[in-house]
């Protein structure tokens, strides 16, 4: 486990959830005190936290009857409000000032809004504010959602550079079989070098949040190979934190490839966020994939699918539709079209633009 210095920790739904749906004040009280203590030592730390649909449903009974989305919504927003309070007193007995940031999955689309939430975040940064990011589940429709907090902080790592990421669920971490069987063991490292683990993960969704191991597990391997450290760890274990910055946490951690610029991590990340499609030949498709770093030309591409102006996310395939990256557009798809195998024009997605998936 490597040291940090800038790390966003995800509390988890079941971890704030006690068993009958609701908050879990005395685990909510001593998280805040370890990450406190986090960051006294140094630290930035940025936390993304779910618990507000639980907050919601202690203050606000609803009928069994009410449409479930119209549920989520009230609990939501009501819950937001206690939960972000409950944090504000909980981190002022430590006179830390803390910051509510909401976001949904279209704010990540557009890299202009990106950077602007990037410098809002580093700004909070830098006067030792500590924020508190959470979906904003009032306003998002069911296909624009995160697929949980696990992505939405897996976003915010790449967003500011964090050097860490810690998930913290209701367990210690990937196990070779289901967790609460005692012949499971827990796999504490997860390697480029080493086989495929997802085979040993259940599909099985957590109580109370939209997530499971699964999810968790993609959005580790993502993090990792763009040069993040991962951490899935047991944020119901008395101490977590502590033993994370002592190093002693048992936990399954991701060994982090070689960092990625900036704007690669914002395109890793792209992969839902795309506006139109690139088919190119297999010319092409070698040439990227080289080691030598090169742009994309309209020579290469064969086929021009969707409309799309400069700026917005494409997704580059193969002629078998095989995905092969994501890339930032330089001009329309108009233009796009008018210049498909031609000789002698501009870079469609210029290489500082473009990231190549990662299949090892």
């Amino acid at each position: 486990m490597l040291n940090s210095k800038l790390l966003v920790i995800k509390i988890g739904s079941n971890v704030l959830t006690q068993e009958n749906g609701l908050p879990d004040l005395i685990r909510m009280e001593e998280l805040v005190n370890q990450i406190h203590r986090l960051i006294k030592s140094g630290k930035k730390v940025v936390l993304v936290s779910s618990g507000a649909v639980a907050f919601g449903r202690q203050a606000i009974p609803l009928s069994k009857k009410l449409n479930p989305v119209f549920k989520k919504q009230i609990w939501s927003s009501t819950g937001q409000v206690r939960l972000i309070n409950q944090y504000q007193n909980l981190f002022e007995k430590h006179g830390q000032e803390v910051a509510q940031i909401l976001v949904t999955k279209e704010d990540f689309r557009d890299r202009k809004h990106f950077l602007n939430m990037k410098n809002c975040i580093q700004a909070l940064l830098s006067q030792g504010i500590l924020p508190i990011i959470n979906e904003n589940d009032t306003v998002t429709i069911t296909e624009l959602m995160f697929t949980d907090n696990d992505e939405l902080a897996s976003l915010a790592a790449a967003m500011i550079n964090a050097d860490s990421l810690l998930l913290l669920t209701n367990v210690d971490g990937i196990f070779t079989g289901n967790p609460s069987d005692p012949s499971s063991k827990l796999i504490e490292k997860v390697s480029s070098t080493l086989p495929e683990v997802s085979k040993y993960i259940s599909a099985t969704k957590s109580s109370f949040g939209r997530g499971g191991m699964l999810t968790k597990y993609a959005m580790a391997k993502k993090s990792a190979n763009l040069g993040i450290q991962v951490i899935i760890a047991n944020g119901k274990k008395d101490g977590v934190l502590d033993e994370f910055a002592s190093q002693k946490l048992r936990c399954t951690w991701f060994e982090p490839k070689r960092a990625k610029q900036g704007v690669k991590k914002w395109l890793a990340h792209g992969t839902e966020y795309y506006k139109g499609e690139l088919i190119v030949n297999e010319g092409a498709k070698n040439s990227l994939h080289s080691e030598v770093i090169r742009s994309l030309l309209p020579i290469g591409i064969t086929q021009v699918i969707g409309e799309f102006s400069k700026g917005d996310i494409l997704v580059i395939k193969d002629e078998k539709g095989g995905k092969i990256g994501l890339g930032r557009a330089e001009y329309s798809s108009k233009l796009a079209l008018e210049r498909i195998g031609q000789k002698n024009q501009k870079a469609l997605i210029h290489y500082d633009y473009l990231y190549i998936f990662d299949y090892d």
